[in-house]
């Protein structure tokens, strides 16, 4: 039989590791939306970054980040499998990715990539947020002319994806009112 404190117990390290993965979902939304303010909310203020090229504090990570990006007009993070080890107020997540982004120049140029987050976090003041981040890329492929003429043409044509707050993600509430493309 479980006792109280033990479901007690429970409850808290879900609770934990719940609050843990909406911490990297909102990485992942606060880049692919280059929404500044959700992006920082992921770090604690004196969490460090190893990124892929980019070795730093968050403030100077997420300038980089937010720069990388803005080269890419389209480009989307994934998340897949999380894990979190919780020991009290720190935890170590590991959380796999894919990216897939377009590139500007040269047009169409698609790249796709793989690897792990790999996250010390600590829980502060009530929020779970990272301390430390190490990227581990284990594959990338690249191509160009991946996409056509045509489904480029219907990607740009249609109201909807941003990178920033004007993108429908925002909308409060929410409505699907607009007209059809076909229409």
């Amino acid at each position: 039989m479980t006792t109280d404190s033990e479901l007690r117990d429970r409850v808290a390290r879900l609770e934990a590791r719940a609050e843990i993965f909406d911490c990297v979902q909102r990485y992942a939304r606060g880049i692919d939306r280059r929404d500044r303010e959700l992006l920082r909310s992921a770090y604690h203020d004196d969490a460090v970054d190893d990124h892929v090229g980019f070795v730093g504090p968050v403030e100077d990570f997420i300038d980089w980040a937010l720069a990388y990006h803005s080269t890419q007009p389209r480009h989307q993070h994934y998340l897949l499998n999380h894990t979190a080890e919780v020991d009290g107020d720190e935890a170590h997540a590991e959380t796999y990715y894919l990216f897939v982004g377009t590139d500007r120049e040269p047009a169409n140029h698609m790249t796709i990539s793989g690897g792990r987050y790999l996250d010390r976090m600590e829980r502060r003041d009530g929020r779970w947020a990272i301390v430390d981040r190490v990227c581990v890329a284990e594959w990338i492929a690249d191509s160009t002319n991946l996409i056509s003429d045509e489904v480029l043409a219907l990607l740009t044509g249609i109201k909807g994806a941003a990178h920033d707050r004007s993108d429908p993600s925002y909308d409060r509430p929410l409505s699907a009112t607009r007209a059809a493309a076909n229409s």
